[in-house]
């Protein structure tokens, strides 16, 4: 009687363990890159909220299950950058970095509406493109042009849909689906803004925040880009003026020489490629390395090469570098649904001052695009950001050419009000966009999250980051030189 009663308790339990895997929301699943079984899933969600019956787009997303058999119940959700970034192909370098968060807490990484296989808005890859094409920046808008008017005969091509407010709502959505009862957010770049209107929207269902090179919701991205690559690449210049002596004569020189023809070998095919570079086009080349250090640290010899000796390889490769890493090319269907919905109409009342050298040069070209591009509703509360209802981290790279500490300073200073104590701001003096890669900033965030009381989460002894030096410049070694 007794081995009956085991063995009905055993198919009992075994059918109650197959209901639940035919009811869960997630599937095993296998991501390039990752040598772990994850789970992926997806959720419905009307492309207009306030019309819940109407067109319906697919919301993808991948879960890193945490290691340890007593996990906690608070999962990471990753926010991606961009905007057009897709937060399930950068999985793989977020799972790197945060291989102990991973241990007891789930990684979700959703891709939100607009990017990878969330109805992803795409165009055409430019990258395999003749550089002419590639570079000029007439064919480049009438490429978007054309652009636009595909994506908004596909079935999800309404762009007024695409607005971070409704895609943190998307966000919220997929954590009452997989029974998540608080997020802890951790966003970079575009995805500090995404983690700040959650945090608006949905106060009570976060945990902790982590915000890596700010982009608040105040920030018109077309006029700060300016302001705050040039005051990266001033730095640049007076960090290395010892070992490039009259490297800013050789930029201005370089400036002033063009337009002018040049020959540079494709990053791709390696076949030599002539055309014209114009001051817009070398400024969009420059701005690119700046984003890392270590690659920046090569730009005063490219420079110097393209001033003296009309050598444009160096500039154009550093460029390629940047822009080939996985997980860099955007959506940029969505980039420009949320640039020309949120920062555009705000630009003729920006107050940031254009760069000496950058002037106006995304601001006019942003404004050309979006004129035309079909602009979704921003509610007023948006662009304002509320005092941390739980600890915020605020990271900031120093030399950071597009989200630099003065952003991360004014956030901080509306997040505390109030509760000073909930939030702390680390800036590492010589690093650019990102801090979550930089030396030991994995394991403060892992210390920040893992606490488990919010006093224990504040203060973060980041001093093993602050005191990282700036990388040597990059010194080519000459035919005939000694090794």
């Amino acid at each position: 009687m007794r081995e009956w009663r085991g063995g009905l308790l055993a198919l009992l339990t075994l059918a109650s363990m197959g209901k639940a895997a035919a009811d869960s929301p997630l599937k095993p699943c296998r991501i390039d890159g990752i040598p772990n079984e994850l789970r992926c899933g997806s959720l419905q969600r009307p492309l207009d909220p306030a019309r819940p019956d109407g067109v319906k787009i697919d919301v993808h997303f991948v879960v890193a299950p945490a290691m340890a058999r007593n996990k906690q119940p608070d999962a990471v959700l990753v926010l991606a950058g961009g905007p057009g970034q897709s937060a399930i192909e950068v999985a793989p370098m977020m799972l790197q970095r945060f291989s102990r968060l991973n241990n007891r807490r789930d990684l979700v990484f959703i891709d939100q509406r607009g990017t990878g296989r969330s109805a992803r808005l795409d165009c055409p890859d430019d990258s395999k493109l003749p550089l002419t094409e590639q570079l000029d920046t007439a064919a480049q808008l009438r490429r978007l042009d054309a652009c636009r008017a595909t994506l908004e005969k596909l079935p999800h091509g309404d762009l007024r849909f695409y607005t971070t407010t409704i895609a943190m709502q998307d966000m919220d959505a997929v954590r009452e689906h997989l029974g998540v009862p608080q997020w802890n957010l951790e966003g970079g770049s575009y995805g500090t803004r995404a983690a700040l209107e959650y945090l608006r929207q949905f106060p009570s269902k976060v945990r902790r925040t982590v915000i890596d090179g700010i982009a608040p919701p105040d920030m018109v991205l077309p006029a700060s880009f300016s302001t705050d690559t040039q005051a990266a690449l001033d730095k640049l210049i007076d960090a290395h003026a010892k070992t490039f002596p009259g490297l800013r004569e050789d930029w201005q020189k370089l400036l002033a020489s063009l337009p002018r023809t040049v020959s540079v070998a494709h990053p791709m095919t390696g076949k030599p490629e002539q055309f014209t570079v114009d001051r817009a086009l070398l400024l969009r080349a420059v701005r690119a390395p700046l984003y890392q250090p270590a690659l920046g640290a090569a730009l005063p010899a490219a420079i110097r090469a393209a001033a003296q000796e009309g050598r444009f390889d160096g500039l154009f490769g550093l460029t390629s570098a940047f822009a080939g890493r996985k997980g860099m090319k955007l959506a940029m269907g969505m980039h420009f649904s949320v640039v020309c919905a949120e920062d555009a109409p705000r630009l003729d009342g920006a107050t940031d001052q254009p760069g000496a050298d950058y002037g106006r040069f995304d601001a006019d070209m942003y404004a050309r695009v979006c004129k035309t591009w079909p602009r979704g509703d921003v509610p007023a509360d948006f662009y304002k950001v509320p005092a941390a209802p739980s600890p915020v981290l605020v990271l900031s790279g120093g030399a950071d050419p597009v989200t630099p500490p003065r952003h991360g300073e004014r956030v901080v200073q509306a997040l505390a009000a109030g509760q000073p104590a909930r939030v702390q701001h680390v800036v590492v003096p010589e690093a650019g966009h990102g801090l979550t890669g930089v030396g030991c900033m994995r394991d403060v965030i892992f210390r920040f999250i893992d606490a488990k009381t919010d006093a224990a989460a504040l203060p973060q002894d980041a001093a093993c980051a602050t005191r990282i030096p700036r990388p040597t410049a990059f010194q080519p070694v000459r035919e005939g030189s000694p090794q």
